[in-house]
């Protein structure tokens, strides 16, 4: 689900994004039957033949010297996240082709630091980790009311983007659903240079795929995304819409991401974090469970 040849999919997807017109090439009378560059085109950008191109594109150009890399990079434009994850492509394509793992069992849920767990419940501020599949491995008492409650839900379900596109309370939580939606797509696009052949990668891509036809639309896009940090405004039937700041912390030793979402100080958005926090505090003299 993934595709066979993803790289051929990532380079036919940035050369059908140019436009013609601005690349300083010859006008072309033949008229063009899908839009973007041709891959002639791109090959005398590059400086390459187009022949040898067509391989690059197809998958069978073997090893791939790195000023042919840089010089289809330039001719295609990419961005810095684009780069990298071309280059990443290239490398899975080098040499023979990779042989897929055998699916096997279903595999054991990821490890998460009991210390890490204590750190996430000491926030004042919703945090939830996922791990390299966009898996919710954990969330603070505060992320379970103003996201959801992963908990509550069967462990195949209990992922970002299944939850964002198969659960209904997604679009009641994320106001800007459908901006948010192509960034959850386009990250776990961005995924699959690092897991070529993972199996419980292509799984999960194909299950959504098949259960949700605007997944399939971002997908086919081919586009990235990296979250670092960034504004994302929520909603919550009890308080209404607020605007929070989010971080994520990267832990690359556990190949997990830490996710917190902070209000600015004194803004409405902090007060309404406070009214939801209220809910999840152990009354007085209750025993902690």
């Amino acid at each position: 689900m993934t595709g066979a040849n993803p790289l051929g999919g990532f380079l036919a997807s940035r050369r059908a994004g140019l436009d013609p017109a601005r690349t300083g090439l010859p006008a072309c009378l033949a008229p063009r039957r899908v839009p973007g560059l041709r891959r002639e085109e791109v090959a005398a950008l590059a400086g390459i033949s187009t022949a040898y191109y067509t391989k690059l594109e197809q998958g069978r150009a073997g090893r791939i010297p790195a000023e042919v890399v840089r010089a289809v990079e330039d001719a295609l434009e990419l961005g810095d996240l684009d780069r990298l994850h071309f280059r990443a492509l290239v490398k899975n394509a080098s040499g023979r082709p990779m042989a897929r793992p055998v699916a096997g069992p279903v595999a054991r849920p990821a490890k998460v630091r009991p210390a890490l767990i204590a750190m996430m419940n000491a926030l004042d501020a919703p945090a939830l980790l996922h791990g390299p599949w966009l898996d919710v491995l954990a969330t603070n008492d505060l992320a379970k009311v103003v996201i959801d409650d992963f908990d509550r839900l069967p462990i195949k379900d209990r992922n970002l983007a299944r939850w964002t596109f198969l659960d209904p309370r997604a679009r009641i939580v994320h106001p800007d659903w459908r901006q948010i939606a192509p960034q959850v797509a386009a990250a776990l696009r961005r995924l699959t240079a690092g897991r070529p052949a993972d199996p419980r990668l292509e799984r999960l891509v194909g299950e959504v795929l098949l259960a949700a036809p605007e997944f399939a639309r971002y997908w086919a896009e081919y586009r990235l995304h990296l979250h670092p940090r960034g504004t994302r405004r929520f909603f919550h039937e009890a308080v209404g819409e607020f605007t929070l700041h989010y971080e994520t912390l990267t832990l690359p030793k556990d190949d997990q991401s830490l996710l917190v979402y902070t209000a600015e100080r004194g803004s409405p958005a902090q007060e309404k974090l406070r009214l939801l926090a209220s809910w999840t505090a152990p009354v007085a003299g209750t025993p902690a469970t």
